[in-house]
């Protein structure tokens, strides 16, 4: 390779370089406030999934059209990813799962929730229920009122779907993000349980595990249970809702932020590399036309 072709690759990779870490550094200012956001929410969700638990095997929870379980009939996969790529395995690993199930040769549609997960399911050929793209960082759980909407109508409008499933990243760490399928619909205490159990933080007031033997209470509803459950059940459906689009948004940043790190780092070492063989190209070629002017000298003596 040529002086200059080696100078020109320092020269773009240092920009390249430049860009990564402008990116990391933005990325990791979002990954706190990420972080920050879906830690808070977990002991939120946590209480809502034990309110949850609690109505979800009385009576009038089990005959609620939300609750019924079907023998028959499609699933309904809510897919939830970025809307931008660099970011990573965040959102290929969901989609791989979601791969996985088509594989089985289980018959699904989607609710895509990212562009990530719109491109694959178009890509893919899949029926597409519903879409949703361009989601803020600063979500709240009245933003995701149309997308819970669209779930709890899907299933509760027909018998076509018999499951409602939903696929994404949950936050572990900043380095550690794990893939991670949850039934929604219908609702089962046995899930909602394990559900819990996933969300539940390491420290604070709801850290401690949850004993499933006070899970069902006889709770004297008024005006009617039928009216309060018509209220609660999907409120309680938004939030968990809620909380895997949290994660996802902290599972994103974590991972772009650690992408472009190990971008930069990579960019460093190429230009030490580079910089070393343009040293080496550059003393061969001095040496060469000092052999030659010596030569010339010897030659005319």
């Amino acid at each position: 390779m040529a002086l200059k072709q080696i100078k020109n690759k320092i020269i773009s990779t240092k920009k390249t370089g430049k860009v990564t870490k402008a990116m990391e550094s933005v990325s990791a200012v979002k990954m706190r406030k990420s972080q920050l956001r879906a830690f808070e929410s977990r002991p939120y969700v946590h209480a809502a999934m034990r309110i949850l638990a609690r109505l979800s095997a009385s009576e009038e929870a089990l005959q609620h059209p939300l609750s019924i379980r079907r023998s028959t009939g499609k699933k309904l996969v809510v897919v939830v990813t970025s809307d931008k790529g660099l970011a990573g395995s965040v959102n290929s690993a969901v989609l791989k799962q979601v791969e996985e199930l088509m594989r089985t040769g289980v018959s699904f549609d989607v609710i895509a929730v990212g562009r990530k997960a719109l491109e694959f399911a178009q890509r893919r050929e899949l029926n597409i229920v519903a879409s949703h793209t361009n989601i803020s960082d600063a979500i709240t759980v009245s933003d995701i009122a149309d997308i819970a909407a669209a779930v709890m109508s899907a299933y509760a409008g027909s018998d076509t779907y018999a499951k409602v499933e939903i696929y994404y990243q949950n936050f572990i760490s900043t380095f550690e993000q794990a893939p991670t399928k949850r039934q929604m619909l219908p609702l089962d205490p046995a899930e909602i349980h394990y559900i819990m159990a996933g969300i539940k933080p390491k420290v604070g007031k709801f850290s401690g595990n949850v004993d499933a033997s006070d899970a069902v209470i006889n709770y004297q509803i008024e005006p009617n249970a039928t009216a309060v459950l018509d209220v609660l059940i999907p409120q309680l459906v938004q939030i968990l809702l809620f909380h895997a689009l949290l994660e996802s948004k902290a599972s994103e940043h974590s991972a772009r932020m650690v992408a472009m790190k190990n971008a930069t780092d990579n960019s460093k070492e190429m230009i030490n590399a580079l910089t070393i063989k343009f040293n080496k190209a550059r003393q061969a070629k001095i040496t060469a036309e000092i052999s030659e002017i010596a030569a010339g000298v010897a030659a005319m003596e």
